[in-house]
Parts: C-alpha cells; structure tokens; sequence
C-alpha cells in the first residue's frame, strides 16, 4: 500500500545485518544464562520472558513487511508492530484468566501490586478558591497536556481534536457513578482539563503539525553537507518524518466519509476509556510504570495505524486495511471484552437516568443527521424543479 524509496544517506544501516542481530541475540542469551542466578525462579522466569519477546521482535524486524513511516528507520516501525502482536497476546491470556488470577498476574511484575487500591474522588469539595484549585494541579495536569500533545499528533485535525476533547468530559460525567476519580468539580471538567491541559496540549500539537506541514522536505546525504553543523542537522532530522500527510477527514462528503469519522472517533474514546477501567479492575495505580508504559505503547502503536486508517478512509483505491491499525483496533476490542468480563459484580450502581436519555438522544441526533445529509437531502437535489410554463394534467 505503502511504496516509499528509504533514504540513501545512511547506507549501512539499510543493508540486511540479519547474521550479526543473530550473533548480538545469542551472545546475549548466553552471557544471561551463564551468569543470572539458577536458583530464583522468579528472576529467571522474568528473564525467560525478556527472552521470548526479544527474539519474536528481531524474527519480526527480518520477516515483517514494511509500513507506512520510513523514519528513523522502517526496522523500527516493525518492531512497533511485533510489540502491538506481543501486547494483544498478552491480553488475550489475560482474557481467559479469572479477575483475581489477572489481578495476581500484575503482582508478577511488581510485587507491590495485588491489593486493593484507595479510592481517590476529585469532587470532594468544589467551591471555586485557590487552595482547591492548587490542590487540583498535580502531575496529572503535566500528563493530561502530554496526552493530548500526542493525539494532536496523530489526528492532525483541530477540530476533532476538540470534539474528543469535549466528549471526553461527557463521559467522565457519565461514568462518574462507577470510577470514582471521573467524579470531578465542573471547574475541574471545563477549567483545568479542558480550558488549560487539553488547549495547552493541543495548541502545542498542532503547531507542530504545521511546521511539518509547511515543511520543506529536501533531503541530501551527510556526506553532501560541507558544515559538521550541518551534518549533526541533518543526523538529527532522521527522527522527523521523511514527509506529511495532512488529514482531510470531510466527514459530511459521504455517509462511508461519516461513518468513518464516527469509527475513528469512538476507538479513540475506547482507548482512553480502557486505561481507566484496566487499572481500576486490576488494582493499578495510575503513576505506575505499567499504566505509563501501556499509554507510551499505545501511542507509539497509534501513529501508524492513524495513517494507514486515514489511508483505508480516504482513498478508494485502498481495499485493505493495513497491518498496524488492524491490529490497534483488535487490541483496544480485546481491552474491552477484558474490562467487560472483570466489570461483572464491581458496579452495582445502576447508570443515572439523565445519562440514558442524554445518550439516547446523541445517537437520534447522530442517526438523523445522517438520514437528512445521506439520504433525503440527495434526492431533494436530484429533483428537476417544476417548470411555471407545465400544464397540471387532469
């Protein structure tokens, strides 16, 4: 789908090294198992994973087709891809285990883990002062401006950025009766999430979007650059992108553009959503290493799959979805039927009213919407006006 010719100016790296990865791979194996402790189990068990996942991801770098990105380098996209394969195992094991064996799983990385976590509720006390505004400003609010720093990046569109951002906050209103951190002053929600943290994170993203944008992208080999200046430049260059697409979503173009647009904007409140219910379920706190490795992952796994999904959405030529948004979207599936069958028994309170009727009313929006621009607008177009001059037949 994807034919880009890899840029010359690094040639050694782009010549096969499959013997010396193989030679790097074993000598390191061995030097593990010759001096890692035989007698800890845990320890060894732990290294015996790095193992597996080690060489499925360099079998994986040699065998994987290339996908859309070339920069730094395409071995690097498909490590991408074999850790998103490594990931989605992972969650399907943890599928057809039990809540309390998934739970115990997670004490396998981190003994700390495996207990039942405090409940933290952010709507305590919502009066508008300064000392609950500044107890409000944590490290979250660093975290939040990052996150949508890194949407920004992959859905390169303000103004859907800002429809996610939005509904996003509907939904924490909506869940807020099953995760108690989603129960949030309306300051909290409009002020500090959306107006500070989502503004600051997507402004800074979408700058960068336009600078990649208008871009010249002219590329000349290190040996070519007289300057050393010039030279450390352009090496630096080679973690940018080798060119950029500008996403035109047009969602009202057609009813697939619109259905489409709908598609891409649920798995990305999926994958916002299965975060927080994943370590609500398995007792993970949110500063752990494992909720900010998921989140770094998911990103990474993002970015392509945004391009071969935009791709699939925009050109009619495109009859296959590619390899890395296939995946993602089996990934954030296999979360949800995860978070669905560990949910059972853990929120016995029922979903508000007001949230029924508010949803219910966003679909027969939705679904109307569609009906008038897709089905009776096209034919109220196509019909000749008639002419004043047309004599009414008995």
């Amino acid at each position: 789908m994807f034919h880009e010719s890899h840029d010359p100016t690094l040639e050694f790296f782009y010549h096969p090294r499959t013997l010396s990865v193989l030679v790097a791979l074993l000598a390191g194996f061995l030097y593990v198992a010759l001096f890692v402790d035989p007698s800890n189990d845990i320890l060894n068990t732990r290294w015996g994973l790095v193992a597996l996942c080690s060489v499925f991801v360099v079998v994986s770098v040699v065998l994987f087709r290339d996908g859309p990105f070339i920069r730094p380098h395409p071995a690097f996209w498909r490590a991408v891809l074999a850790l998103n394969v490594l990931y989605v195992m992972f969650l399907v094991f943890l599928l057809f285990q039990s809540k309390q064996s998934g739970r115990l799983m997670m004490a396998f990385f981190d003994p700390a883990l495996g207990v039942v976590l405090p409940e933290r509720s952010y709507g305590e006390d919502c009066a508008l002062t300064w000392a609950n505004i500044r107890d409000g400003i944590d490290v979250f609010v660093l975290a939040h401006s990052l996150g949508w720093f890194g949407k920004a990046l992959i859905i390169r569109n303000h103004t859907m950025c800002w429809i996610l951002s939005i509904a996003f906050e509907l939904l924490e209103y909506s869940l807020a009766h099953q995760l108690p951190n989603f129960n949030e002053c309306w300051w909290d929600h409009w002020f500090l999430d959306v107006l500070l943290c989502n503004w600051l994170g997507i402004y800074v993203g979408m700058k960068w979007c336009e600078y990649f944008k208008m871009k010249t992208y002219t590329w000349h080999g290190i040996r070519d650059i007289p300057s050393l200046r010039g030279k450390l430049s352009r090496a630096g260059a080679q973690f940018t992108p080798h060119s950029w697409t500008v996403y035109q979503w047009a969602p009202t173009r057609r009813f697939k553009s619109f259905a489409g647009v709908l598609l891409f904007v649920v798995l990305i409140l999926l994958a916002e959503l299965n975060v927080f219910y994943l370590k609500a379920l398995l007792w993970i706190p949110p500063e752990h290493p494992l909720v900010i490795t998921r989140l770094s992952l998911l990103f990474l796994f993002a970015l392509p799959s945004a391009r071969e999904y935009y791709e699939y959405y925009s050109n009619p030529r495109c009859k296959r979805m590619g390899a890395h948004c296939w995946l993602l979207i089996a990934t954030l599936l296999t979360e949800l039927l995860i978070v669905v069958k560990f949910a059972r028994g853990e929120f016995s309170e029922p979903t508000p009213r007001l949230v029924i009727v508010f949803w219910g009313t966003v679909a027969a929006l939705l679904s109307g919407f569609s009906l008038w621009q897709f089905v009776v607008m096209p034919r109220l177009q196509s019909t000749p006006p008639l002419s004043p001059h047309s004599k009414k037949t008995e």
